[in-house]
């Protein structure tokens, strides 16, 4: 199984294949409006601006399972990301990442790639999932890890 098995839903409410990434590599995030870690939106975008026409996609995922902190409609998610960090990098439906209802993606990354101490479930906003040109995981990384920090491990997935 690899990352190209898995559907999606856009966040204007259309279905993505994965598998329409083939060849790319792909950073996937778990992300909210209303976080301490809500400016990375600000380094995600970079990043898509330096390297999406070099062969990264950058996916965002919306997720209300912590603290709260992305309580509004894929509509309102989508408006706010666009206004103050002008998000144009593909963001998703919201989803849950974690328990009985977690997308069937997050449960494949988290299981390809454990956290710490090998647990599986996310801790927080904003945990980033870098995946190579193959479809698999190549790295994990914690909430803290800035965007910016990411940029030589994508541009070595890159030039694989």
């Amino acid at each position: 199984m690899s990352l190209y098995d898995f559907e999606a839903q856009s966040i204007d409410q259309q279905p993505v294949h994965l598998s329409q990434y083939k060849g790319q590599v792909m950073l996937i995030v778990n992300t909210a409006s209303a976080c301490g870690f809500t400016p990375q939106f600000t380094g995600l975008e970079k990043l898509h601006q330096s390297y999406g026409d070099k062969g990264l996609a950058v996916l965002g995922f919306p997720c209300n399972q912590f603290a709260s902190q992305d309580p509004g409609d894929d509509e309102q998610i989508a408006n706010f990301c666009q206004k103050n960090y002008g998000v144009s990098f593909q963001m998703m439906s919201k989803v849950k990442v974690n328990g009985d209802g977690a997308h069937p993606l997050y449960q494949w990354l988290t299981a390809e790639a454990p956290g710490i101490l090998g647990s599986k479930a996310i801790k927080w906003n904003f945990t980033k999932f870098l995946v190579g040109k193959d479809g698999r995981v190549i790295k994990r990384y914690a909430p803290q890890d800035a965007p910016e920090k990411i940029a030589k491990d994508i541009e070595a997935a890159l030039a694989n």
